[in-house]
């Protein structure tokens, strides 16, 4: 296999090919599929010539111009179904362009077992709704011909069979997989701000959890001091709460994936921080200071509960700037506790909050501190270790905070 890839001067052979787009960071997660295999999969013309080395590159010889008037669609993947349904959705948005519009020509795959199919399928599928029902689960009134037209709207033509509906789904409509999309689709068309608003049938006194009410308070207390609220995934890698942090995964209580689909996401976090940092990283183009917080759960392994495990509600923030700003952070913590009522003690009693020196690997030895309250260590705070801030690719120093408020309920 030898040919020149697509934006390429020159031709290039598999082996090649492999090595230039083993570091392209569009391609590279492609690059394993077929790296170490004995054959790949090739594209040929009726010349002999490399149209296609699937799934990594097309060749310059297939590059599509303004002027190009005929089209092969080729579609590769690992699933069969998603590749079907791919190609019904290209097929049927560039056949509006076509001379005679909305016309294809299906093509003939051979299989190695002598079986013939025959692409693209762009099969239609019938599903039957109950009015009423659809009525019920969105909170409306619509008669069935309302309906009616407003899935028509969607493209999703349907028409009324007795008390049903009967609804068309096109090969154009792959997301609708369950009556329920259906329901959606009519809820979309009426529009969700034409929906009125209903009190509840059941006769109940709720009341906020007093945890989320806490949360809630401290959110705008907190981005009152100047802190931004960052929002970032409960699961992430073991690298992150571990390894990044200087610490070891052994001593770390992590509820692990069974079977993870991908490194982002092996384990449950046990700490805000990680999330945190790889905010900053992500916004490294801000203007600085970055300061930035998150309440939530992170999830600890606990022998002593029903499921092994429990969610602890907790507090963290960074500040990211030129110089470490761990007074920042200290302001932070005291304006927090100021606001929960726990007054800072000079002889480290229990009725009140004092720091400690801390060991924790995460902060630089001498600039970490525990943070003590009523008695018992409720978290920690320091200048966050330089092994830690290039380990999130980050290169300007940083300091940060993680409190758990369970205990201030």
């Amino acid at each position: 296999i030898k040919f020149k890839p697509l934006n390429q001067t020159k031709e290039f052979t598999s082996a090649e090919l492999m090595e230039l787009y083993s570091v392209d960071s569009h391609l590279k997660s492609y690059v394993p599929i077929i790296k170490d295999s004995p054959v790949h999969p090739v594209i040929y013309d009726s010349n002999n010539v490399v149209l296609s080395l699937p799934p990594i590159i097309n060749s310059e010889h297939s590059k599509i111009s303004l002027n190009t008037k005929n089209i092969l669609f080729e579609v590769t993947a690992t699933d069969l179904t998603k590749a079907g349904i791919v190609l019904d959705t290209l097929v049927t948005m560039f056949s509006q362009y076509c001379e005679a519009p909305f016309t294809v020509e299906p093509v003939q795959t051979l299989l190695p077992g002598g079986e013939t199919l025959t692409y693209p399928k762009l099969s239609y599928r019938t599903e039957t709704i109950n009015p009423t029902k659809v009525n019920k689960s969105i909170g409306i009134d619509l008669t069935a011909e309302k309906m009616s037209s407003l899935l028509t709207k969607m493209c999703l033509p349907a028409t009324i069979k007795g008390d049903m509906l009967s609804v068309s789904i096109p090969p154009t409509r792959a997301d609708v997989l369950h009556p329920i999309d259906i329901f959606e689709d009519v809820a979309i068309a009426h529009g969700y701000n034409n929906i009125v608003k209903t009190i509840p049938k059941t006769l109940t006194v709720a009341k906020q959890l007093p945890i989320n009410k806490l949360t809630d308070q401290l959110r705008e207390a907190t981005a009152q001091a100047g802190f931004t609220e960052a929002l970032t995934f409960s699961l992430c890698s073991r690298d992150d709460v571990a390894t990044k942090m200087r610490k070891d995964i052994k001593n770390i209580p992590a509820v692990h994936i069974a079977n993870p689909k991908t490194l982002e996401f092996q384990v449950a976090r046990t700490s805000l921080l990680p999330g945190l940092l790889k905010t900053v990283q992500a916004n490294r183009k801000m203007p600085l200071p970055l300061k930035l917080f998150e309440i939530s759960d992170v999830v600890l392994k606990d022998v002593g509960t029903e499921v092994g495990a429990r969610n602890e509600r907790h507090m963290s923030a960074v500040y990211y700037n030129k110089s470490p700003g761990f007074e920042i952070i200290h302001g932070l913590l005291d304006r927090l506790m100021q606001l929960l009522e726990v007054p800072p003690v000079q002889d480290k009693s229990a009725g009140g909050y004092y720091l400690r020196q801390g060991d924790d690997p995460t902060y630089f030895p001498g600039r970490a501190a525990e943070i003590v309250a009523y008695g018992q260590v409720v978290g920690s705070l320091g200048v966050v270790h330089p092994d830690v801030v290039t380990a999130f690719d980050l290169n300007l120093p940083c300091s940060g905070i993680e409190i758990n408020l369970e205990p201030f309920l």
